[in-house]
């Protein structure tokens, strides 16, 4: 019972805290006047003067997916230039080698995506300054880039009988001003206050607590009794052993990198094993914050959208096909975690008693927050287009992991990621009602705008570019026989471990199974391909949607208009996703997780 109250807390929170905040933003967008305004009004109109932006400026969709295009390019060779050179640039305290350039371009494109995909320990391969002027600047931008696409959509149906779709440049410099910047300052304020570093110190040498020892070949051991430089293991000494009595422990400045990870759904973590990092993650407060973050931004635009339309209900329907599906989500993996698999009870691999801990299966999870927070954080990152944990994906139960990676194949249309979670939504939300016009003989409406085959051939793209992307490319890499030296796993888990990869490069989420070495120059680009098609294939859709809908006019709502804010369409909608996610993945779900489950 406390484990589902705490649950519902953490839920509670969301809701209470995504309403006003999507008014906020509405308004923000809209170029209304907010609280914030006084202060920042000059700074906007001091970019657009300095960038010489005309704001008033209406793009045509075409022009406006040119602009995205190219902003993203640039910021992916700079942002790869600057990783390869690191080692040439200032600010590198740490003296840290340039990257090789597979990884480097694999990062670029992570980062450009929004996924955060990391083949790589963040803290100790960056520079400060490659961590300050490329990585945490493209957290910014890339989920205002998501948020400007969105409300490029929304132009569309609330316009009549335009041509343009709004000015990129406007979109994004509000959306970094007025909603990320704020709530990232915010953030990363209180983190730091609980102890997350915020530095440019370099790393410092600390003293452990407790004194730890290595054989000659590296290998912890783990029973090893300590005196002086003499090292015993069972009674026997062990020759040429070494004591290890301080840790180099990295700082620089990881609050507000964290926070603007966690706010924008960019993902990764700036240190090694993310969020499971006391430094990173310091206690229970610090651990609600950074996951509340993972989702506040996307729950609140549905709010947002609900205004922007002018018909809140449309926002709640949403919204409520959004929050449905979560709940699901969690419950099938608290159940899974919380009772762990017969498989691994039976044969004793799992610790699943209450002696010392929670209970269930708390293999990979952090003891400091247990099943319930793990499980929140877990289904809560890939549902977003985020990518952060707190818990080791890799060690959970064959249908819990499932559950994960399922998130992240319908799209992360769950919430998803800032701005593309809900535009993503809202394509399926125009297949649906094609398809339930369909069935009831009626032409097909959405927003007082009628759907042509023009917009489904659009939105088709836009629901299919996930599966495409994923299962493409994780085909591939199952046929290179040197990707099984990257498993650390045989079999179905092993399988898992590379779909999982894939689903969340595809997903743009950044998450992986820990035990997938993807530090090859055969996986960096793939992983890379799968990642820009994920992200501009159904950017360009979502633009081609929104320039067609901007030129229709609104229609009369008679009594055969389709309904789009009642519980029978948010119904078929959830359907809609499930089936086509169903559809596309179970072939391979039932190679991985599902063959473990029942093996």
């Amino acid at each position: 019972m406390g484990t589902i109250i705490q649950y519902v807390f953490y839920l509670a929170v969301l809701v209470l805290l995504a309403i006003p905040l999507g008014r906020y933003i509405s308004k923000a967008m809209n170029g209304e006047k907010v609280f914030l305004t006084r202060i920042l009004a000059p700074c906007e109109k001091g970019i657009y003067k300095v960038l010489h932006i005309d704001p008033e400026e209406d793009m045509s969709w075409k022009k406006y997916l040119v602009s995205v295009l190219a902003f993203s390019g640039f910021g992916l060779l700079v942002l790869f230039l600057l990783q390869v050179f690191q080692k040439f640039l200032p600010f590198n305290p740490q003296h840290i080698e340039g990257m090789s350039w597979d990884l480097s371009l694999n990062t670029a494109i992570s980062f450009v995506t929004n996924t955060n995909w990391q083949a790589y320990s963040g803290e100790s391969q960056l520079s400060y300054l490659s961590q300050a002027l490329g990585l945490t600047v493209q957290n910014f931008v890339t989920p205002a880039t998501g948020i400007a696409v969105l409300y490029a959509l929304i132009r569309g149906f609330t316009r009549v009988k335009g041509k343009g779709v709004g000015n990129f440049w406007a979109d994004l410099t509000r959306s970094t001003l007025y909603v990320l910047i704020p709530l990232s300052l915010v953030g990363s304020l209180i983190i730091a206050s609980q102890g997350v570093p915020q530095t440019w110190k370099a790393a410092e040498s600390v003293e452990l607590m407790e004194q730890v020892a290595f054989d000659a070949d590296g290998n912890y051991l783990e029973d090893a009794r300590i005196n002086g430089d003499t090292v015993t293991v069972d009674g026997e000494v062990v020759e040429d052993a070494e004591v290890v009595t301080e840790e180099i422990v990295p700082l620089g400045f990881a609050a507000s990198q964290i926070a603007i990870k966690q706010l924008g759904t960019n993902g990764g973590g700036y240190y090694g094993v993310n969020s499971a990092h006391p430094l990173e993650n310091p206690n229970w407060f610090s651990n609600l914050l950074e996951m509340l973050f993972l989702l506040l931004i996307p729950a609140s635009l549905c709010f947002s959208f609900g205004r922007d339309v002018k018909d809140k209900k449309q926002g709640i329907a949403v919204f409520m096909a959004m929050f449905l599906m979560l709940i699901a989500a969690m419950s099938v993996v608290a159940v899974n975690e919380q009772s762990a698999s017969t498989v691994l009870t039976e044969n004793e691999y799992v610790d699943t008693s209450t002696d010392g801990q929670a209970g269930g299966n708390m293999e990979g999870k952090e003891a400091r927050f247990g099943i319930g927070s793990s499980v929140t954080w877990a289904t809560w990152t890939t549902a977003a287009s985020n990518g952060s944990v707190n818990s080791m994906h890799d060690s959970y139960t064959p249908l819990g992991g499932m559950i994960t990676m399922l998130l992240m194949q319908l799209g992360e249309v769950v919430f998803g990621g800032v701005g593309c979670g809900l535009y993503g939504m809202l394509g399926f939300a125009i297949l649906t009602v094609f398809i339930a016009g369909l069935m009831v003989g009626r032409t097909p409406e959405y927003l007082g705008k009628k759907i042509e085959p023009y917009e489904m051939k659009w939105a088709v793209l836009v629901c299919l570019a996930t599966p495409i992307a994923i299962l493409v490319f994780s085909g591939i890499a199952a046929a290179v026989p040197s990707v099984a030296e990257s498993l650390n796993n045989s079999g179905a888990h092993g399988f898992s471990e590379m779909l999982y990869a894939y689903s969340s490069a595809g997903g743009n989420n950044g998450s992986a199974f820990a035990g997938f070495g993807a530090d090859t120059p055969f996986l960096n680009l793939t992983l890379g391909g799968a990642m820009l098609l994920a992200r501009f294939l159904p950017i360009t859709g979502i633009l081609a949607i929104a320039g067609s809908m901007v030129q229709k006019k609104k229609l009369a709502v008679t009594a055969g208009t389709l309904s789009t804010s009642n519980g029978m369409f948010v119904f078929l909608l959830i359907v809609i996703v499930l089936l086509i996610g169903a559809l596309s993945f179970f072939p391979a779900l039932a190679l991985g997780p599902i063959a473990e489950f029942v093996g």
